[in-house]
């Protein structure tokens, strides 16, 4: 998976190629998708859900620029596997997911796995988690069709903060935003295609 879908691909940073084959992503799937599991495609996970390509996990967690001592803030936990690929990289890492069932999995199955640097909660990540606030990453892995306020302002000042930005029916551009000065600079990386996120983010 990662030799001929990744690597293959441009993919470079060691840390990020490192994680990706530590972390066996069949432990992440379905029981159902195990023969799937290493394919380089997104897979249900139930609820609606999906587990997101394995390529566009390592992208977006290069994007990133992860130096190893970064507090990170993932919205959307779904089967946990992008907050253990983080986990194997950063010093701390804070996810949110908003289906209470995923929730309960992805927690589960975190802990087994001996990821003690990872808290999941249950919630809406449109508001992200103020008391852990601020982060010097914050990755969203649902689709909007604009950055939430809530995620900018518990950015750190020179954080980044990764999005699928567009349509959240069809395609998306993936989207990275640096916090300079208060503000957003933002810069497309490219197209994408994620479920939207639920919650607050439909009222808008």
């Amino acid at each position: 998976m990662v030799e001929q879908n990744i690597k293959t691909r441009g993919v470079r940073d060691p840390r990020v190629l490192s994680a990706m084959q530590k972390v066996k992503r069949h432990l992440f799937v379905d029981d159902k998708q195990l023969d799937k599991a290493y394919n380089d495609h997104p897979l249900p996970i139930g609820e609606g859900q999906t587990i997101s390509q394995p390529y566009v996990v390592a992208l977006m967690t290069e994007a990133a620029g992860l130096k190893g001592n970064e507090k990170v803030l993932e919205i959307g936990t779904g089967s946990g596997y992008q907050a253990a690929i983080l986990a194997e990289i950063v010093k701390s890492v804070f996810t949110i997911e908003i289906k209470k069932g995923l929730y309960e999995q992805a927690r589960e199955r975190l802990q087994k796995l001996g990821y003690s640097n990872v808290q999941v909660r249950y919630g809406d990540g449109y508001f992200g988690w103020e008391s852990e606030a601020p982060f010097d990453i914050i990755m969203v892995t649902a689709s909007a069709n604009h950055i939430p306020p809530p995620l900018i302002s518990q950015l750190k000042e020179g954080g980044r903060l990764i999005i699928p930005l567009g349509s959240t029916v069809f395609h998306q551009n993936l989207t990275l935003v640096r916090k300079e000065k208060g503000k957003p600079l933002v810069t497309e990386l490219g197209g994408v295609v994620f479920v939207p996120m639920t919650g607050e983010a439909q009222k808008k």
